[in-house]
């Protein structure tokens, strides 16, 4: 069956019904994480495992979790039409657009209503960063940063791994970037032992994010803020010197897309920390979240046209 109608089904089923409320596959799969981590990363807080210990078990834990799953769905794998419509659910549960706007609605609804409070409770859903202080202009950029970065790897990035290998790349990615989500964190608890999760997660996001960028920056010619080309040059120069390497990409040639700036301080986890601007234009405010969700929409849908057409030519 052709990937571009699975996308699509895909794509669609997630507009229309969202994640599933109740009984979603990723909180079993964190329930299970939540528990392995304790059972082997109990000496992390009294420092009595050595960095390659902590690294060799975290490694073990993440092919543990993340392995058998994909693997065990490619070998069941056929092409029958049972298969194809599973694998549409796969990619569904996998992709998260609809929840990404539904987040970023909770948050622009009561900025626009004057209600910094509650837009600020919001923002705490979605961002890594202390939101209690966060001004109203800080809180649109917190929310049109995560929109176009989880763009790339909640929307996109899943998209692009069923084209390059089906359901089972889907389900291998969508449990790396859990994982990375859980234990990615430079911290004692999970400096050592997540490493491998992290690691794996820029790997297997380092070509995603240069596919989202090149969707991102496509609509240029439909903004018409700045060029294809320079959005792209924005995405390599500025991206790179981003304290996310692949999440820097899509921010910054998404961003210059829509003639704003995003980036500057944040305090995380109690340290305030400084990163370079991305993107370029006026500094961001609430009236550019939506047009952020609408970046991400456009890009998914390019993307499923484009697949639509290559496989129209591949089989001419």
């Amino acid at each position: 069956m052709s990937v571009s109608l699975i996308l699509a089904a895909a794509f669609i089923l997630d507009i229309l019904l969202g994640e599933p409320h109740r009984y979603h596959p990723l909180v079993g799969f964190g329930n299970i994480t939540n528990k392995l981590e304790r059972l082997l990363n109990k000496k992390s807080n009294n420092k009595s495992n050595k960095p390659w210990q902590a690294r060799l078990l975290g490694t073990f834990s993440w092919a543990l979790l993340t392995l058998p799953l994909p693997l065990g769905y490619y070998l069941l794998h056929q092409d029958t039409f049972l298969f194809w419509c599973l694998d549409a659910v796969i990619v569904y549960s996998a992709i998260g657009y609809n929840s990404l706007v539904k987040h970023a609605k909770q948050i622009a609804v009561p900025l626009n209503n004057g209600d910094i409070q509650q837009a600020r409770h919001f923002c705490s859903y979605i961002v890594s960063r202390d939101t209690s202080n966060l001004t109203e202009q800080e809180i649109a950029r917190a929310t049109t940063e995560s929109v176009l970065e989880n763009g790339h790897d909640a929307v996109i990035a899943s998209l692009v791994w069923f084209a390059i290998g089906g359901a089972p790349l889907v389900i291998l990615h969508r449990l790396v970037n859990t994982l990375d989500a859980m234990w990615g964190y430079k911290n004692p608890q999970f400096l050592y032992f997540g490493w491998c999760a992290a690691r794996m997660d820029d790997l297997l996001g380092w070509p995603t994010a240069k596919i989202s960028s090149l969707l991102y920056a496509t609509q240029a010619l439909l903004t018409r803020h700045t060029s294809m080309f320079n959005a792209l040059r924005n995405g390599l120069c500025q991206g790179r010197q981003y304290k996310s390497l692949n999440g820097g990409w899509a921010m910054a040639t998404g961003a210059t897309v829509l003639n704003i700036s995003l980036g500057g301080q944040g305090i995380y986890h109690g340290k305030i920390i400084e990163s370079v601007t991305l993107g370029q234009g006026p500094q961001v405010n609430t009236a550019d979240i939506e047009p952020s969700l609408h970046l991400v929409r456009n890009a998914a849908i390019i993307f499923i046209i484009s697949c639509f057409f290559i496989s129209l030519i591949t089989h001419m």
